[in-house]
């Protein structure tokens, strides 16, 4: 029989499972309260309950899986600095130090299991301001830690320079590992052949740390890529002036019929009143005529008739 506080444990599990599964599969700003409930089979009073908001229950997802994690890469990454001290340490070292504690937490159902890859793709991809700031408050220091790892490993390289490589080139592995269940990942790199972790990671680190010693561009690279972005720059201009030369022409044809529709609705307007005017005065005429022809005749006044003719004698 459980008790309530076990009960309890089972609620909260629940719901930062349903939490995680949906930050997965939609991100941070489309996971919704109502589709945590729905997943989880719980109310949103318990939601309330355990978490109160929306930030403090994907902060304890976040926790639950990033700070054994980066507690693992910490005490790895002491290790290595330790077995290669100063610039001895490679920079495959430090990138194992970051995925293969990565790889063996998804290999163990009971801290993260086969999702767990997946979880890591979405944290470093998710773009929403909360998982941005979430990750630089809460994990500043280890960044710091494997920055400065990587600076020992590749000393050629300009820090500036190195940043942005590091930030690019760690977000594409993180996406390939978390394109897929690790159970569907590993064949996929194999290739239906018997490979170890440590192998499938040196075939991607590979790429990533060729990335990191690349040398900087040259002029003639970049000029070559300036020419490129100069042909599309009037490929874009010319497109633009045809754009606005079919607009200028379709506005000037608009006008034009505007102006032809006005001009056929007044002449049949002044048709109109031609035809009502001449009709006006159809009936004006007819009317008199029949107003004369309707004027009765009186006959002659004998006696006027008298005076008359006594005058003329």
């Amino acid at each position: 029989m459980k008790t309530g506080k076990s009960t309890a444990g089972d609620t909260k599990a629940r719901i930062l499972d349903a939490t995680e599964k949906l930050f997965i599969e939609v991100g941070y700003e489309a996971t919704s309260l109502r589709q945590v409930t729905s997943r989880a089979i719980v109310n949103l009073a318990a939601v309330n309950y355990h978490f109160r908001s929306k930030e403090m229950m994907m902060q304890a997802v976040l926790g639950r899986r990033l700070d054994p994690l980066n507690t693992r890469r910490l005490a790895l990454l002491d290790a290595c600095e330790a077995r290669w001290p100063g610039h001895a340490i490679r920079c495959e070292h430090v990138m194992g130090a970051l995925f293969v504690p990565a790889l063996q937490m998804a290999r163990q159902p009971e801290i993260g299991g086969p999702s767990f890859l997946r979880l890591l793709g979405r944290v470093y991809s998710d773009t929403s301001p909360f998982i941005q700031s979430y990750l630089m408050g809460h994990y500043a220091p280890v960044f710091g830690r494997f920055f400065e790892a990587f600076a020992r490993a590749l000393p050629d390289v300009p820090r500036q320079e190195l940043g942005w490589r590091l930030h690019f080139a760690l977000k594409a592995l993180a996406g390939v590992l978390a394109g897929d269940e690790l159970g569907n990942l590993m064949p996929a790199f194999t290739q239906g052949k018997s490979m170890s972790d440590a192998h499938v990671l040196a075939q991607l680190t590979s790429m990533v740390v060729a990335a990191l010693k690349a040398p900087a561009p040259e002029t003639q690279e970049l000029g070559a890529l300036q020419d490129v972005f100069d042909i599309g720059d009037a490929q874009q201009a010319d497109e633009q002036a045809h754009m606005e030369a079919l607009a200028a022409t379709v506005e000037s044809e608009a006008h034009q019929a505007a102006v032809a529709t006005a001009a056929a609705v007044s002449r049949a307007r002044r048709g109109t009143r031609t035809v009502r005017n001449e009709g006006t005065a159809r009936a004006a005429t007819a009317s008199l005529a029949v107003r004369r022809e309707m004027c009765p005749a009186f006959p002659s006044n004998p006696l006027d008739d008298w005076m008359r003719t006594r005058s003329r004698n």
